[in-house]
């Protein structure tokens, strides 16, 4: 049986829940950080690695990257960690939803550091093998694909559906941040030997990892909280005020008939696939993220070889100088959040951005040579628009559509599930995306940039559908 709690009960229930999800956020916040900042060091020794073909520059290069071919042998060394974290995702989302969320996030951080300082010890025992490098990103790969479904579960399980968009969006920010911290530390050590930027990348996650394992809490039941925000909301439905009759807590293990949520197991891959809207959204993730990959891996690596004011930057002030694309997707997230929270249209929002989005980088590929200034703020412009979406879809979204009411017996075991397959299917765009950059770059910028414009439409294309039904489901409410 279940019983009410007391007000002043309720009053320490509701703190003690509260100070945990302000835990939750920081913690899985600066694990995702760690995440990519140990995965951006390969972008920003690029320009060290291999020469541009179309640059006047002078660089001799690391074998097997050098050469006429480097481009593209860096090009297929992100589609070997990219296509390995994209099937490791599906994976890990099956794992995460039946697993402890904990150990297996902590497992993933740690063998990430260690995958990451293997890359870099191929510096300082003069490594030439182009099979170990694609060896050691295949291994990267697989255990950072363990990050994202992991922690996206466990703040699901904290946090209701109430202004999800905004909090989420502010979360969000993670994977920007962690670009930004990883380029950071990586351009700085790159002057002391491009190994150097890939040890405290390494460092870092591993010690994030041992603090995760310490102090995460993954789910409320862990300590001893059983009154889960949805409960709390369907109360409300009901004509219950939480705030004068305080939340219902489990005493016995079951709660009343009419808020009762049964736990049926783990909603299956296929089933998961069929729930409605998680397919487009998957698709146009999948464009998506093969334009922001794009940036991810080969910005420096532009920025490097191509002329800002008739100048071309040092590879340290092109790797800092990258990190602008990634602070204004830290805003382009928020804002997305914030306005889909507003609209009440993850839809409608999405392509909003996406299609600003286009007129951002044709400026930006046109007029972003003529002055750092105009530079710096287009490249914060198309940064802003392509990452919104982006991390909507990743977050807000993947976690409402694994609280549909076709699936609410389910709702927490199927949230790894559908965030891996969204987020897995926008890896697999990923991987193509570097790919592609690195053959089509050795033709010209301008083709690599009409990749992204294609691929940015493609991701409008499966989400008007989903607009329109927005739209009109906003019309007839109005009526």
């Amino acid at each position: 049986m279940s019983t009410v709690v007391t007000p002043t009960n309720s009053d320490h229930v509701n703190a003690l829940y509260r100070r945990h999800q302000i835990s939750v956020l920081f913690i899985t916040f600066i694990a995702y950080v760690s995440f990519h900042a140990s995965r951006k060091p390969p972008s920003i020794v690029k320009s060290v690695l291999a020469p541009d073909p179309n640059s006047h520059t002078v660089t001799s290069g690391w074998a097997p990257f050098d050469g006429p071919q480097g481009p593209h042998r860096l090009g297929e060394l992100d589609l070997a960690f990219l296509s390995s974290y994209s099937l490791g995702m599906y994976l890990a989302g099956h794992f995460g939803d039946r697993i402890d969320l904990r150990r297996f996030l902590s497992f993933g951080m740690i063998g990430s550091g260690v995958t990451t300082l293997l890359f870099g010890l191929g510096f300082w025992f003069r490594i030439h093998s182009l099979a170990f490098y694609v060896m050691v990103q295949v291994l990267a790969g697989v255990l950072q694909s363990i990050g994202w479904p992991c922690v996206v579960a466990v703040v699901g399980n904290w946090f209701g559906k109430e202004r999800k968009g905004f909090i989420m969006g502010v979360w969000s920010s993670n994977a920007s941040v962690g670009n930004i911290v990883g380029s950071v530390v990586a351009a700085g050590l790159l002057q002391y030997g491009w190994g150097w930027s890939f040890v405290a990348p390494a460092g870092g996650i591993v010690l994030v990892g041992m603090f995760v394992l310490w102090s995460l809490v993954a789910r409320p039941q862990d300590v001893g909280l059983e009154m889960d925000q949805l409960v709390e909301i369907e109360m409300d439905d009901q004509g219950f005020d939480g705030e004068e009759l305080g939340l219902l807590v489990e005493t016995n293990g079951d709660l009343p008939e009419t808020n009762e949520i049964v736990e049926t197991g783990a909603i299956g891959f296929i089933d998961a696939w069929r729930l409605p809207g998680v397919a487009s959204y998957a698709c146009c993730l999948f464009f998506s993220k093969l334009v922001s990959y794009s940036f991810l891996y080969w910005l420096p690596f532009y920025i490097r070889h191509t002329a800002v004011a008739g100048q071309h930057l040092s590879h340290k002030t092109s790797g800092i100088l990258s990190t602008v694309f990634d602070v204004g997707g830290v805003f382009g997230g928020v804002c997305a959040g914030y306005i889909s929270d507003k609209l009440e249209a993850h839809a409608i929002t999405s392509i909003i951005f996406l299609i600003i989005s286009i007129p951002a980088l044709i400026f930006y590929r046109i007029l972003g040579g003529i002055t750092m200034s105009l530079n710096i703020f287009l490249m914060f412009l198309s940064g802003f628009f392509v990452n919104g979406p982006y991390s909507l879809i990743t977050t807000a979204v993947s976690a409402d559509l694994s609280v549909q009411d076709t699936i609410k017996g389910n709702s927490r075991r199927c949230l790894a599930t559908v965030s891996a397959i969204i987020d897995g299917t926008g890896s697999v765009g990923a991987a193509l995306g570097p790919l592609l950059t690195g053959y089509i770059s050795t033709s010209g910028w301008n083709n690599v940039f009409a990749m992204l414009i294609l691929s940015i439409s493609l991701a409008c294309l499966f989400l008007i559908h989903l607009a329109k039904a927005e739209i009109f489901s906003k019309m007839n409410a109005r009526k």
